[in-house]
């Protein structure tokens, strides 16, 4: 047998993927709408998406050449286009995505009805459990723990920056940046046990700290979450 023979192997895969799906061609509309959920003072960490243009009037006559760098500066690297219509498959080929459909597929010729009481789809599952990190987080070190919380039993170092789509627990000294949430979960919560940071966000809502904190917070262990769409930063134990 050749060594081309066992090069590599072609096997099923199941892969978990959000999938984006636009409401607007605006693409100004959709870039400020980007910046209020996931805001700008950050790169994201990259994550594979789904293009869904569906709901759009004339997805073929959308600029994906402006679309998709504005998506990658994001941290969205859109893999694919989902569209019913196989005319689509022609665009995303010129711009090197993949093409799936989003056609619902046939019912049996025999078209059997469907049960008078058909059961209720399952809720999704919510992330459980956390990445744990036991060494301090230096300059220029970004984690991110991908649909559970992070807790860091080290130091957040000045330049560092710690990213969870849950809670963000910190035990030591945070003087980085945190961001909590950042699928868009606004109940995420940070704690930190000497609040010193540089920035902080919960579902894309963000604050930088460019001024001394409040005496009733700086070097103390603190809370931040999300209150009527603004960040609240309050002192733990009081």
């Amino acid at each position: 047998m050749s060594p081309a023979a066992n090069a590599f192997d072609i096997k099923s895969a199941s892969l978990d993927l959000l999938a984006l799906l636009l409401r607007t061609d605006d693409l100004d509309e959709l870039s400020q709408a980007l910046d209020a959920r996931f805001g700008t003072g950050h790169d994201a960490p990259v994550e594979a998406f789904v293009l869904d243009v569906e709901a759009l009037p004339a997805p073929a006559e959308l600029d994906y050449g402006r679309l998709l760098p504005m998506l990658s500066r994001r941290g969205i690297r859109a893999v694919a286009l989902r569209h019913p219509s196989t005319a689509l498959a022609g665009v995303a080929s010129q711009f090197g995505l993949a093409y799936t459909s989003s056609a619902t597929p046939p019912r049996s010729a025999q078209n059997a009805p469907e049960p008078a009481d058909k059961p209720a789809a399952p809720e999704p599952a919510q992330a459980t459990g956390a990445m744990i990190v036991d060494r301090p987080v230096r300059a220029g070190q970004q984690i991110y723990a991908k649909g559970c919380d992070l807790i860091v039993l080290a130091m957040v170092s000045a330049g560092a920056e710690v990213i969870a789509d849950g809670n963000i627990h910190i035990y030591a000294p945070l003087r980085g940046r945190a961001l909590a949430g950042a699928r868009g979960n606004a109940g995420a919560r940070i704690f930190a046990r000497s609040m010193e940071a540089e920035l902080v966000s919960i579902a894309g809502v963000y604050r930088t700290i460019e001024q001394a904190l409040p005496d009733s917070i700086l070097g103390k262990p603190t809370q931040i979450y999300l209150e009527n769409e603004r960040l609240v930063m309050s002192a733990l134990g009081e």
